[in-house]
């Protein structure tokens, strides 16, 4: 690991986060860019994290991780538990990469793929912001047009993470952000919700 300073402080409950126009530095320039509309904020993300990897050694998987941030974050605010972002645009997950490396993080992991093809029994729990959204607008709002976009895909990909949360085991935590209730289960259990509901920390029962 080198010596690259942290870009969060080791307590997130002091409420003193590096703005994310400063954490976004990490990424080129079309990445900052589209961070306000695509990218977990930073004080989400450790909050985000902090819920989910209460337990050290945590396997946490971000659903569509884009370009990484929640991943990073986490993986800086909760160094003994893993990160692992699938993201289906190959030019993402290399641009998450290269800002894992110039952060020196060891503890994030980035998969180019498809979530349907991931074996989420390799992960303890999870975070999902809304990544399928992007198939309900218009081409404006799409982070590029290198995969295909249909309301029919948002359709498909909503029923099948449904089916895999509730497949997960008892104890199983999950952390949604500007995501509808239909990917979540009834067997979850609302443990609390923040910033008027967006941010919200489920458990499996």
């Amino acid at each position: 690991m080198n010596n690259t300073p942290s870009i969060l402080p080791h307590h997130i409950d002091t409420g003193n986060y590096l703005p994310d126009e400063q954490f976004d530095k990490a990424y080129p320039r079309r990445i900052q860019q589209l961070s306000a509309r695509h990218w977990t904020p930073v004080r989400v993300a450790a909050l985000g994290a902090s819920f989910l990897a209460e337990d050290k050694g945590s396997r946490i998987l971000d659903i569509g991780s884009g370009a990484g941030k929640f991943c990073l974050v986490g993986a800086q605010q909760r160094p003994a538990s893993n990160f692992y972002g699938i993201e289906q645009r190959k030019k993402l997950v290399q641009i998450a990469e290269k800002a894992r490396k110039r952060l020196g993080l060891e503890n994030a992991v980035f998969i180019e793929g498809n979530f349907t093809q991931i074996d989420f029994r390799k992960f303890d729990h999870f975070y999902f912001y809304n990544s399928f959204y992007e198939n309900l607008v218009e081409d404006e709002y799409h982070i590029d047009e290198s995969i295909d976009h249909s309301l029919s895909l948002y359709e498909y990909y909503t029923h099948y993470l449904y089916r895999l949360f509730a497949g997960r085991p008892v104890g199983t935590k999950l952390v949604t952000y500007h995501s509808y209730k239909e990917v979540v289960p009834d067997s979850y259990r609302l443990v609390s919700d923040h910033y008027h509901s967006l941010l919200r920390y489920w458990i499996q029962e």
